[in-house]
């Protein structure tokens, strides 16, 4: 599979995808232990396996317990949902994605001023 656009994750294989993204390959082992979600082994097991069917992660299979990694970076994967999500939901308006999210949960003060920078440069861009 190319490294264009992949399935859209389940939240199951989000939550593994979080794993292998925040701490690098995993067993399924590893990967089991660290989710502590009350899922089975043998439940995380067959989650990978068909993960690794639709690309969304690399099996190295030399050593004796195949080790998982995340097929592409997660802001790869969410660059791919939010675009997703604002041609779905927001009719392909990111200003209304934006909107929406903002209006439902409160934001830190540091995501403001984030948020500032990330305005007045896509202002000065427009301009340009």
């Amino acid at each position: 599979m190319s490294r264009g656009k992949l399935p859209r994750p389940t939240d199951a294989e989000l939550a593994i995808l979080r794993v292998l993204w925040d701490g690098g390959a995993r067993t399924v082992r590893e990967v089991h232990e660290t989710l502590q979600d009350g899922s089975g082994y043998t439940t995380v097991l067959k989650t990978m396996q068909i993960m690794t069917e639709k690309g969304l992660v690399t099996r190295d299979e030399s050593q004796r317990a195949h080790v998982y990694s995340a097929r592409l970076p997660r802001e790869s994967t969410q660059q791919q949902l939010v675009t997703d999500l604002v041609d779905r939901v927001f009719g392909g308006s990111p200003a209304r994605l934006a909107l929406q999210a903002l209006s439902t949960k409160k934001t830190s003060p540091e995501e403001l001023a984030e948020l500032r920078q990330l305005l007045d440069s896509l202002e000065k861009e427009s301009e340009s």
